[in-house]
């Protein structure tokens, strides 16, 4: 693991006493716990806080959707098979954040504040012994955000003063080509990094403890047919979204954490207490795209024992978690729905009717093979050693890294993965 320079660590503000924990949005806040976040607090028992009843008082924490970067540093951190030799490793893992440094100034920035700083370190990166054996292809690191957030390069979609600009080149630069990156969510179409699951709110500390969510998830009560959480985009940009929303609102059996109005709708989406009840109240868990292909929300509905509806085949985990998920190969073990988008808006598809036509034996068989992928996505406590025999989200990516590596090392020339996916036809509603 390389030792970097303190002035590439975004998180040097964050130590004890420091003012910044005042403000409960900042960077060091959010990504306390080693990157889990903060502790659930208790329930209220009320009900305003939107919880069932159903959450444990362990194990919970209000993980900020970016904080992998931080998650598997403290991961690796306790790895123990760590050397200080570099000509003995197998690989190298590079402890950068470059999610967390973009974060800083993702948007409305011009390109030399946006594209600087990762700039300067993989020229610092690659100016290093340890590179030079490789040229860096046994190194690894994470950057968690979609791969589309590092590969703005400047004049594609720069022709307007008034246009708001985001993201940055990081990962189009020839350094950051060498290496493996994990991302949120990879190009199906021109693959150059692995795609591993966004951590959602369960960090266990046991396999007892994974157990027993598991045996909550299977015996809760599930009177919403279909949940939606998420917003409106503005303009009509995502218009499966608005329909979704609106055929949510109208039916008596959608279960809605509605996160457009402002700073309320802000809040409510801020309250993952509220999203993890809602969707383990509910039998199907609809997963529209956002700004890109993936959501954290997918992952999310696979921690509650919720059917993933996906509208986009390009969302789905066979596509993009291909490390994660289970036997790709076998299509008798089917635990999610697809809806073709351009059918519900041009009025031949109604959601809530396809979802009711699913028997409830259907149902349960689809939930238990969500149930029983849980353990391989989501993230253990990265603090303590784990108790018990399960390979979690990174433990799976892990092994997969340094099969890779070794193969690197072999000599292989294991170029990028080739399939059908160039036949999929991007659906922009």
């Amino acid at each position: 693991m390389l030792d970097l320079p303190s002035r590439f660590d975004v998180l040097r503000e964050c130590v004890e006493g420091s003012p910044v924990f005042q403000d409960e949005y900042h960077m060091c806040s959010l990504m306390v716990n080693a990157g889990m976040g903060p502790v659930f607090p208790p329930a209220t028992g009320n009900g305003s806080d939107g919880d069932t009843g159903v959450i444990p008082n362990t194990g919970w924490y209000n993980t900020d959707q970016y904080s992998l970067e931080v998650i598997v540093h403290n991961r690796m951190r306790r790895y123990e098979c760590l050397t200080d030799d570099p000509a003995a490793a197998t690989a190298v893992y590079v402890p950068y954040y470059p999610a967390l440094e973009i974060e800083q100034h993702r948007c409305g920035f011009n390109a030399s504040v946006r594209n600087g700083p990762s700039s300067e370190f993989l020229r610092w990166l690659s100016s290093r012994p340890q590179w030079a054996a490789f040229g860096g292809r046994d190194h690894f690191m994470v950057a968690a955000k979609t791969t589309w957030m590092f590969r703005h390069l400047e004049g594609d979609g720069d022709g307007g003063a008034t246009e708001r600009v985001c993201g940055n080149d990081f990962l189009e630069h020839p350094e950051s080509g060498n290496m493996t990156v994990l991302t949120y969510e990879s190009n199906l179409w021109a693959r150059r990094d692995f795609a591993v699951p966004y951590p959602s709110y369960f960090h266990p500390t046991s396999a007892h403890a994974v157990a027993a969510w598991q045996a909550r998830a299977r015996a809760a009560d599930r009177p919403w047919l279909f949940a939606f959480a998420g917003a409106r985009r503005a303009n009509g940009m995502l218009a499966i979204r608005d329909r979704i929303i609106d055929s949510c609102v109208s039916s008596s059996r959608c279960g809605l954490v509605d996160c457009s109005h402002g700073l309320q709708g802000f809040l409510t989406c801020r309250s993952p207490r509220r999203l993890v009840s809602v969707f383990a109240s509910s039998r199907f868990c609809l997963q529209p795209r956002g700004d890109s292909f993936m959501r954290r929300s997918s992952v999310d509905s696979i921690m509650a024992g919720c059917i993933p509806v996906f509208f986009h085949e390009e969302s789905t985990f066979k596509k993009q978690y291909r490390w994660h998920h289970p036997d790709p190969d076998n299509k008798n073990r089917r635990y999610w729905v697809l809806i073709d988008p351009d059918e519900v808006l041009e009025g031949k598809v109604d959601i809530e009717e396809v979802l009711a036509r699913y028997t409830d034996e259907e149902v349960a068989a689809m939930r238990e093979e969500v149930i029983n992928m849980i353990p391989r996505f989501l993230y253990e406590d990265p603090r303590v050693r784990f108790n018990g025999d399960m390979r979690d989200a990174f433990d799976i990516a892990f092994d997969e890294v340094m099969a890779r590596m070794r193969k690197i090392k072999n000599g292989e020339d294991l170029g990028w993965p080739v399939d059908d996916d160039d036949m999929l036809a991007p659906k922009d509603s």
